[in-house]
């Protein structure tokens, strides 16, 4: 028979795997008495699952919401699911930016404790999946982002082979301190240990990261929070187009269809909003624009103009019968 611990997590993993069970079904896939099971089941409760038990001919157990979230037992297809599930969320095939952050550390601490099996197979589905139309072509390497959090979480130096805007490659020694993702980007605030300053790196840019050994006292931030010294750092980055544009609808719904593309402001015209963002290529801007699906006007710069006549240009003739 299995010791109580073994036990325990294997009642748990069964019990997360069906909504309810009859309790002498459940006795003999554990092999033990009815007896030992009620205790193993009080055993749960200790630990903070709620387990609901009903008596009579139907009488077993079931596991219910509860006020927090106790640790999940999976199996080996469940961690896999999940950690593709959340890699997926952390590197952009989605537009929410609030569900980015937590999705990457919950990955970290899934691959973690993943053992090296379950990491192979995650890593060979990754290799021969393919992103959606908005998703992560060009983006960052899940790998390296995830190496990134962990260094992050865990003070430790890193050497990054990097390559910078005008396509220069270097290798930098830094000090991680936080990931941020803005719009369908993420960002590495980082202490450049060769250059010793703050820097704020593009995670795509980024071929490859690793430990160096050795740990580091994290340093005080030159701005209230990682978020702010990204966002300080990019306005002020050359080389930017920095875009406007009135929407004809309502704030709300326009933030609702951009999600974290772009900025939204409120205006003092019923029914209007205007569209702010910085980016270092033009196409964007013209996506987002075409994400807000309604009339735009007063558009900035006049480059950002020039490039929305190409693309309908494209589109009128994409329209003609060949």
């Amino acid at each position: 028979m299995a010791n109580t611990s073994s036990r325990t997590l294997r009642l748990l993993s069964l019990m997360q795997a069906r909504s309810h069970w009859p309790g002498g079904e459940l006795a003999r896939r554990l092999g033990v008495s009815a007896r030992t099971l009620r205790r193993d089941v009080e055993r749960l409760r200790d630990l903070g699952y709620p387990v609901d038990a009903t008596s009579g001919p139907d009488g077993g157990y079931r596991l219910a919401a509860g006020a927090s979230l106790p640790p999940l037992a999976l199996d080996d297809e469940e961690a896999v699911a999940l950690a593709l599930a959340l890699q997926g969320a952390a590197t952009g095939t989605g537009d929410d930016d609030a569900s980015a952050q937590p999705a990457l550390r919950a990955l970290a601490k899934v691959v973690q404790v993943m053992p090296p099996r379950l990491r192979r197979r995650v890593d060979a589905l990754r290799s021969v999946a393919v992103g959606g139309p908005w998703g992560g072509a060009g983006g960052p390497d899940p790998a390296v982002l995830l190496v990134l959090a962990q260094a992050c979480r865990d003070a430790e130096r890193l050497v990054l082979d990097y390559t910078a805007a005008d396509g220069a490659r270097s290798q930098r020694r830094a000090e991680p301190h936080a990931l941020v993702r803005l719009g369908r980007r993420w960002y590495l605030l980082a202490w450049d240990l060769g250059r010793g300053a703050w820097r704020t790196l593009r995670v795509d840019r980024v071929a490859a990261a690793r430990p160096e050994g050795g740990r580091f006292r994290p340093r005080e931030l030159p701005g209230p929070d990682a978020l702010a010294v990204v966002e300080s750092s990019i306005r002020t980055a050359p080389a930017l187009h920095e875009v406007s544009a009135v929407l004809h609808v309502r704030a709300d719904l326009a933030r609702a269809r951009l999600g974290g593309w772009a900025h939204v402001e409120e205006l003092e015209h019923l029914g209007r909003c205007r569209l702010v963002m910085s980016t270092e290529d033009l196409d964007w801007a013209v996506f987002a624009l075409a994400r807000a699906a309604c009339d735009v006007s007063e558009v900035e710069p006049a480059a950002l103009r020039s490039h929305l006549a190409v693309w309908s240009a494209r589109f009128a003739a994409a329209t003609t019968p060949s």
